[in-house]
């Protein structure tokens, strides 16, 4: 039997089978719903005779996939609670969940075993692009709840790198009950598999004049926030510096790709109404990639510079800070942690053991503690990722990285962190900014067969005789603590004013 207090649950599901003489749609669907009990606090409490195998809370971007966003929003309330799905335009995911789980805890603490057992079964569906679905994993490691509920992406955006590297493809998805009912099911059969959350730090100093934000705060990227929105006795907030701080999941770029992706971002922000398929979207980026230069540089914009004159690029081996050598020619650099980017393809590649240039190297896990990064020259030597042993240029495998930028070299360069583009004043005299990238935690991620993503414990991924990463044998400083921690869940709030579907 259906939880009762799903209101109008039970006539729906009649009303189908009547019609389509389904006799199983009650039984298949009862294995996701929630009862209003549990999601709607103050809701009398009543029995329930059939725990759910599946138990879902839905975040959906209805801004996101042109008009797919509001199609999924609608079948998923019609084959579930509507108390169970949520439409992130008007519902903040911290507040969704603190609220979910301090019911849950409550109940839980006066006997209700129901409670508990949804509370261990739970999953998150989020529909969207790439920083919708980052959005929702920040808020999760954010909010540090008892049981963190994995999380399973639809693929809403334009690039949809995050569902492809898990198997829940990269083309915008149908919208029709029947579908959306197959993909729950997927859900329920997917397995579990822990990703690296990487915590991201940049500091610059304040500028002697002008505004007191060197960014606007609608430039920066969802993961990122300002340091005066963090605790005021963060060790990490110098006096006289501006500190910004977030995370990433996937990647974070600088140099040529994050800035045709911010010339894209711009052109919708300014004519949101042509970008509502996508097939649009990403002939339009192609477009874009032509004339930003990325494609005929030396064409379009002869001034562009390489990573090696914007910045001195240092990572840390076994408890130290090493110079990265970064070949003159490539102008755009990427810290991967999935293998997948750019529409799903994988910039690592299979390093061939074998070669002695490659003999540190290792396959891209995504929960080894390692990110991998890579160079790219210009879009041409990104076509070589289409070949099926293509791969860029492979620069290093590291726990931390850190950028210091050269004062003169530019005035801005371009950056971006999981499809989320900003772009980034550089100094002009004395003044410094600096870019760190360190391991955080991890998360859960819910993965279908057809996942990309290897994890260093799967015994199906290929055997690895590296050497233990020895970067615990640096000595923790006092900041660690905080270093761990992306801020407050409320961080991760647009602001006041700003449009969601400026975000993919």
């Amino acid at each position: 039997m259906v939880a009762r207090d799903c209101k109008g649950f039970r006539f729906l599901v009649r009303s189908w089978e009547i019609a389509m003489g389904d006799g199983n749609y009650d039984r298949t669907l009862r294995e996701f719903c929630i009862p209003d009990y549990i999601l709607v606090p103050g809701s009398e409490v009543r029995s329930v005779s059939h725990v759910p195998a599946c138990p879902v809370i839905v975040f959906i971007n209805t801004k996101s996939g042109g008009q797919l966003g509001g199609e999924l929003l609608v079948s998923y309330s019609t084959l579930l609670n509507r108390n169970q799905v949520f439409e992130l335009g008007k519902n903040a995911p911290d507040k969704v969940l603190q609220k979910l789980y301090a019911t849950l805890e409550t109940l839980k603490h006066n006997g209700d075993n129901f409670a508990a057992e949804i509370q261990n079964r739970l999953r998150i569906i989020v529909a969207g692009g790439d920083g919708t679905a980052s959005w929702l994993l920040g808020v999760v490691s954010d909010l540090k709840l008892p049981q963190p509920p994995p999380i399973a992406t639809v693929p809403l955006g334009t690039g949809n790198n995050l569902p492809f590297a898990f198997g829940w493809g990269k083309k915008n998805p149908t919208t029709d009950l029947q579908s959306v009912e197959t993909f729950l099911n997927h859900v329920k059969a997917a397995k579990e598999m822990k990703i690296d959350s990487w915590h991201i730090i940049m500091r610059m100093k304040a500028p002697k004049e002008g505004s007191c934000d060197p960014i606007a705060p609608l430039e920066l990227p969802h993961a990122m926030h300002t340091f005066n929105r963090v605790s005021s006795t963060d060790k990490l907030n110098l006096k006289g510096y501006h500190t910004y701080r977030g995370g990433f999941w996937n990647y974070f770029s600088m140099g040529m790709d994050a800035q045709v992706s911010y010339a894209f971002h711009s052109e919708r922000k300014l004519h949101p109404e042509k970008f509502k398929n996508q097939l649009y979207n990403q002939s339009a980026y192609l477009k874009l990639g032509c004339t930003q230069g990325w494609f005929f540089g030396s064409l379009f914009q002869s001034s562009l510079r390489n990573i090696a004159q914007l910045a001195k690029v240092k990572i840390m081996k076994k408890g130290q800070w090493e110079d990265l050598h970064i070949p003159r020619s490539i102008k755009s650099i990427v810290c991967l942690n999935l293998p997948s980017f750019s529409g799903g393809l994988n910039p690592w590649g299979t390093p061939n053991r074998k070669k002695s240039i490659y003999r540190d190297l290792t396959l891209p896990y995504v929960d080894d503690g390692l990110f991998e990064v890579v160079g790219f020259r210009d879009a041409w030597h990104g076509l070589v990722l289409l070949a099926p042993k293509g791969h860029g240029t492979r620069l290093a495998q590291t726990s931390r990285i850190r950028f210091e930028f050269h004062k003169g070299a530019a005035d801005c360069t371009f950056m971006r962190i999981d499809g989320e583009p900003w772009k980034q004043p550089l100094p002009k005299d004395d003044d410094a900014v600096v870019v760190e990238i360190s391991h955080h935690d991890q998360v859960s991620m819910l993965a279908t067969p057809l996942c990309r993503s290897k994890s260093i414990y799967d015994p199906s991924s290929p055997s690895d005789d590296r050497e233990e990463d020895d970067s615990s044998e640096e000595e923790p400083s006092e900041d660690w603590e905080e270093r761990r921690k992306f801020g407050a869940a409320e961080t991760f709030k647009y602001p006041d004013g700003i449009d969601i579907a400026q975000v993919s």
